[in-house]
């Protein structure tokens, strides 16, 4: 009797492109739109305080507008369907943004190992000024607001493009609560060395998120297989009809918010070409409910009659 595998849910394939976009897209725009008024505000605050350390903040946020403006255009790219030129779409738009923000991350994870180093080698008392302070607690507010909506987002979709939005705004999220911890660490309790230690510790947990969120995009590119709990899942669905005798030689891969599924289904060698055909329909339809997204190729076999074929290339060893 036919069962029922609901498909797992987060990831490639599993919500429509049309339903995806709604989710990146709400991230992607709040992302921009944290970003714009963070950049306005550190600039209105430096022009009325002169303070050149909240200029160089306002640089930081310019910069986080034009990560945020490219993942934005990146996810809606990706959601564009299939076109004479891309006929597998545009998937692959989202592990590209991954990539750049990745490296953004690694940098400053990078910058904050050389400013920890600095502090611990010439520890230095830090002040806190009401501009920097009031700065810092509305970015903070803000980003935190940001990395939920972005948490949800990824949560439903797997979207590698938001991944490295929230993983860029967790390090201005954690820069912030270290130059709070150096201040108060330098003011209240005499350690100067405390943000320094703060910075380091935050820089190495910055860079491995930096490494999962390039592995995670990386592997986009690469067209990995997707995970062997999804392809045993992707294998029950397709072999859940007694007219089957068995699926083999399955191919998955991701891109973005797309999947790509393809394999071999062994049918009774005498049936008709419509009937092998509805066969093939109704299994397609099967994944479809699952994988709203995914774009499927079935190849038929006549059971124990089909000749060994396609590029041995392809063919894993244990296949």
């Amino acid at each position: 009797m036919p069962h029922d595998h609901a498909a797992s849910p987060a990831g490639p394939g599993r919500l429509s492109p049309d339903e995806a976009l709604k989710y990146t897209s709400r991230a992607t725009a709040a992302s921009v739109g944290v970003a714009a008024i963070l950049a306005i505000t550190k600039g209105v605050v430096w022009w009325m305080s002169g303070s050149v350390a909240i200029l160089a903040s306002a640089a930081d946020s310019l910069l986080d507008l034009t990560a945020s403006l490219a993942v934005y255009f990146s996810v809606r790219y990706a959601a564009e369907p299939a076109d004479p030129e891309h006929r597998y779409g545009h998937g692959k738009a989202e592990a590209f943004a991954g990539i750049f923000q990745a490296i953004l991350v690694a940098v400053s994870a990078a910058l904050l190992i050389r400013e920890g180093i600095d502090h611990i080698i010439d520890p230095l008392p830090l002040r806190a000024s009401p501009w920097a302070l009031g700065v810092m607690g509305l970015s903070i507010t803000l980003t935190v607001a940001l990395l939920w909506v972005q948490t949800q987002a990824v949560k439903k979709t797997g979207s590698v493009a938001v991944e490295g939005d929230r993983a860029h705004y967790f390090t201005d999220l954690a820069s912030n609560l270290v130059v709070i911890i150096g201040i108060l660490g330098s003011t209240l309790l005499g350690w100067l060395w405390l943000d320094a230690v703060a910075a380091l510790g935050v820089a190495g947990w910055l860079g491995w998120t930096a490494w999962g969120v390039a592995r995670g995009a990386g592997d986009q590119l690469m067209d990995r297989e997707l995970p062997e709990a999804d392809r045993e899942q992707i294998q029950a669905i397709a072999e859940n009809d007694p007219r089957i005798i068995d699926i083999h030689q399955l191919r998955t891969r991701a891109a973005g918010p797309l999947l790509h599924i393809q394999f071999h289904m062994a049918l009774p060698p005498g049936i008709a070409l419509r009937d092998a055909h509805a066969i093939q329909v109704d299994c397609e339809r099967r994944l479809l409910k699952a994988y709203p997204a995914a774009d499927i190729i079935i190849h038929a076999d006549p059971h124990g009659e089909a000749e060994r074929h396609g590029a041995d290339f392809f063919r894993p060893e244990e296949e």
